[in-house]
């Protein structure tokens, strides 16, 4: 697995257009894991990949009425079999933090790097998700030298009070040990 243009070559890539650019490209110095499911507890479907391409249809799912007309984006989705899609290359500001700080720095989309993993805060994430998600972190902490375990931070750290993921059944002490390199 290599990055190429800053773009992980064996990812899908299906591009957003919630995306612009960063103030300074070369400060990429923050690794935010999330989490996603769309409809919420529900895996599988490419909903996913319509709301960050902005053509999630309303009328596809009741709960799809509130969120349709969101702007948002991730740089990558880890899909629960494991299957990598990149939806933004990690030079540009990808829309995945919103409101957001992480040691004294807000904006945390201006330097972060956003991974989904599809999931729930309420289940257990599979063994392929935290096998891609290793590796792809050692990836970017390989091409990003500000990167490292120092610069990795859930949704709910950046924006406490306002977010919940990945949540409680995220294995960070798992994912920890597993960069040990």
């Amino acid at each position: 697995m290599n990055i190429y243009r800053h773009r992980i070559e064996t990812a899908r890539f299906k591009l957003s257009p919630n995306c612009d650019a960063r103030p300074d490209p070369t400060d990429i110095s923050l690794l935010v894991i999330h989490c996603i499911s769309l409809p919420p507890e529900q895996f599988g479907e490419d909903y996913i990949d319509q709301l960050f391409c902005n053509c999630l249809q309303p009328d596809a799912h009741p709960y799809f009425l509130d969120i349709h007309q969101l702007r948002v984006s991730a740089h990558l989705l880890i899909r629960r079999d494991g299957e990598l899609v990149q939806y933004v290359p990690f030079d540009q500001r990808a829309w995945h933090a919103g409101l957001s700080k992480f040691k004294g720095r807000e904006r945390c989309n201006d330097f972060s790097i956003g991974i989904e993993l599809e999931g729930s805060v309420n289940q257990a994430y599979t063994q392929q998700q935290y096998q891609q998600l290793t590796v792809v972190t050692k990836l970017l902490f390989a091409h990003y030298p500000r990167l490292n375990s120092q610069t990795i931070a859930g949704h709910s750290d950046i924006a406490p009070g306002r977010k919940d993921d990945p949540g409680p059944y995220f294995n960070w002490h798992l994912y920890r040990n597993s960069l040990r390199l």
